[in-house]
């Protein structure tokens, strides 16, 4: 059972800044492109893809409410960070950022880097 879980917005939200308007997550995006990818790495992962109101109550119970941005990789107990880590909440380890989190997926997984 996977102990690393990924955390994507669910595509289709809206923002009451911008109203009528449905809106995706371009970062979240290039992830669910990596995991179509490459299967292995979805299979590999705790995928949760969540609403884009806050409180993110499902991050928020992991990492703490001030690391809601996502997308998010929080690392399981004994996974190699790979030197990806972002940050730590309560002893968690975690990994932010598409950029942060795709050099983990290749580190952890075998697979190719983004091309820079």
């Amino acid at each position: 059972m996977p102990s690393d879980i990924l955390f994507l917005l669910s595509p289709g939200f809206e923002d009451p800044a911008y109203p009528g308007v449905s809106f995706y997550c371009e970062h979240c995006a290039q992830l669910e492109g990596v995991l179509s990818y490459y299967p292995q790495v979805a299979s590999g992962l705790d995928v949760r893809r969540i609403p884009w109101q806050r409180p993110r109550v499902a991050v928020v119970e992991l990492v703490g409410e001030h690391h809601q941005w996502l997308p998010l990789l929080v690392l399981g107990d004994g996974s190699d960070d790979h030197g990806c880590k972002t940050g730590t909440h309560e002893g968690r380890r975690f990994v932010s950022g598409k950029e942060a989190i795709t050099r983990w997926l290749s580190a952890r997984f075998g697979i190719a880097s983004p091309h820079p």
